[in-house]
């Protein structure tokens, strides 16, 4: 399973970075892409219509969703704290999303480079495709 980041789903929804857009279609198709909480508020906050956001609730619908819990919470304010200690701060929302993945064993599918900096955390890297001569 893999958490996509707001990052992704943004180019998907956006219609830019073909690759990143490529690589969540196939993981929707394989219902091994995952929502949660976090990416879904961040991109409802971003829709400029309610036509848009009722568009992007339509084509989230069918996707696993992994609910914030108190110990989710807990995590986050940890391994934030863990980070600062060590001079990196990341924002919160990203923090919320590292310690869902970490708890349901999920990888996490982004654009954000910052997320290489949390221990433990697998990143989705999609292949790249064969370059043609």
């Amino acid at each position: 399973m893999v958490i996509a980041d707001t990052s992704v789903w943004i180019e998907y929804f956006k219609g830019g970075h073909e690759p990143a857009r490529r690589a969540l279609r196939d993981l929707i198709r394989a219902a091994q892409a995952v929502l949660v909480g976090v990416v879904l508020a961040e991109l409802l906050q971003g829709c400029r219509s309610a036509k848009e956001a009722d568009t992007i609730l339509s084509k989230l619908a069918g996707l696993r969703f992994l609910e914030t819990t108190f110990s989710t919470w807990k995590g986050a304010g940890e391994l934030s704290a863990s980070l600062r200690r060590k001079g990196i701060t990341l924002p919160l929302s990203d923090v919320i999303i590292a310690v869902l993945a970490l708890e349901h064993r999920c990888a996490v599918f982004t654009l954000d480079p910052h997320f290489e900096q949390v221990p433990g955390l697998t990143l989705h890297l999609p292949a790249r495709p064969a370059r043609t001569r």
